[in-house]
């Protein structure tokens, strides 16, 4: 019986009416959120209640699984709807299935607020053991809802997977937006601990309060090892926080940010000033809306090269995946111009090893200099490794009196993790990490 159940009350849900009343449109949205979760439909039942003093009735439906069961219930006259979702994972853990027909409902009522519980069932049964993933294991940052405590409406505990085994979590208070685009989910939320964090397909990008601890050591060690770089090219960084660190170099003339997602740029601007301070309008700056494939293509055919190239992308495991290539690589080299370098995050050593390993052997095959770098990232809960890749320029051959004379002679007075220390701190890789190199 061991199995994971999740419950939801949605109030002030902001769907179409009619999802509410509408048996058919509810089965529906229901159908869609089991076959999208890889859940195994078997039967179904549901009851259209008749209007009462002139006021719609509600639905109930309940779906019976291969898996075990969701039901559903609405309040049109309160606009509130109750969920309610298990799955059985004795022999096979289904729980990311869950979570993902969960999300999916959610987003469909779109709930103004919403209280999440989750509650593991079976856990004291001396017959069961925990389940080990057989499939449908969760993604290595994919999201999960957990509980908000009690009496709270808002969107609950954030959790987030870095391994099969692995999970971490931030309370939020309450979202701000949600916007499915053709490529993505993207999510901006009210937290307690990191003011507005910004959430991609449920794995965490960047927040108010913690940008910097990634968006420094992604940029600084490469920028300031370069004598004066004047232009650089972003691919991903919607966001603006890789944009905003480097026009800190007064050198720094022109920044190309190629964005596959118009939204990740519009909600950025709207809702995340506080990452990219301006940066997404400034004049040296032009956004490019496209393929980070084919941009780098026309621009590598066009002749444009830059002193800096910084990969601020999804994970590898994401539709980003081809990016991370060695025929990327190469395709990336061409824009490098004479001198200049590559700058690009790797992922978890501690809890994709296997990832990192192979990225950075990947990087050796294109690029004569590879410096791997690790930092630990709050929001993502880990420490996190990162990369700077070159055919000339090596950030570990600067003396780190010059790296100090460097970073006062530019006015980078407003650093919160990046100094001369920190600079050479970022290299002295663990030995752990050690290992993993080729």
């Amino acid at each position: 019986m061991q199995g994971l159940h999740l419950t939801a009350d949605l109030y002030d849900c902001r769907c179409d009416s009619e999802l509410l009343t509408n048996a058919a449109q509810l089965a529906a949205l229901c159908r869609r959120a089991i076959d999208a979760s890889a859940l195994t439909l078997v039967d179904e039942k549901y009851v259209q209640f008749p209007d009462h003093e002139g006021q719609p009735g509600g639905v109930t439906g309940a779906v019976l699984l291969a898996e075990s069961h969701l039901a559903v219930h609405s309040w049109p006259e309160r606009r509130s709807v109750t969920l309610d979702v298990y799955v059985c994972n004795f022999s096979t853990d289904n729980s990311a299935k869950a979570e993902r027909a969960l999300d999916l409902l959610l987003e469909g009522f779109d709930p103004g607020s919403r209280v999440i519980e989750r509650l593991v069932r079976g856990i004291d049964d001396p017959l069961a053991s925990p389940a080990r993933s057989l499939s449908g294991t969760p993604s290595d940052r994919s999201e999960a809802n957990a509980s908000p405590g009690p009496g709270s409406q808002g969107p609950g505990l954030l959790l987030e997977w870095l391994n099969a085994d692995s999970a971490y979590g931030f309370r939020a208070s309450r979202r701000l937006e949600s916007v499915r685009t053709p490529w993505q989910k993207l999510e901006v939320f009210d937290t307690p601990q990191w003011g507005r964090l910004f959430r991609l397909d449920g794995s965490f990008m960047t927040s108010e309060r913690d940008e910097f601890f990634y968006h420094e050591p992604i940029i600084h060690p490469a920028a300031v090892a370069h004598p004066a770089p004047s232009s650089a090219l972003v691919i991903g960084g919607g966001d603006g926080g890789s944009a905003e660190e480097l026009l800190k170099h007064p050198s720094m003339r022109r920044v190309i940010v190629a964005e596959l997602d118009s939204e990740v740029v519009r909600m950025s601007r709207e809702h995340l000033r506080q990452v990219h301070h301006g940066s997404l309008d400034d004049p040296r700056v032009e956004i490019r809306i496209g393929d980070g494939w084919d941009t780098t293509a026309r621009l590598a055919a066009a002749g444009e090269r830059f002193d800096l190239v910084v990969l601020d992308l999804t994970d590898p495991d994401t539709p980003a995946h081809r990016l991370y290539t060695t025929d990327y690589f190469q395709l990336l080299r061409q824009v490098i111009a004479h001198g200049g370098a590559l700058a690009l995050h790797i992922g978890s050593p501690v809890y994709r090893p296997d990832r990192v390993q192979a990225l950075i052997a990947d990087l050796k095959q294109v690029f004569s200099i590879v410096r791997p770098l690790g930092v630990h990232v709050p929001l993502y809960g880990a420490y996190w490794g990162m990369a700077v890749a070159s055919d000339h320029l090596d950030p570990l051959a600067i003396d780190p009196d010059e790296i100090a004379r460097r970073i006062e002679s530019r006015h980078l007075t407003d650093l919160r993790c990046y100094n001369e220390a920190v600079h050479a701190a970022l290299f002295a890789l663990p030995n752990f990490y050690r290992a993993l190199l080729p």
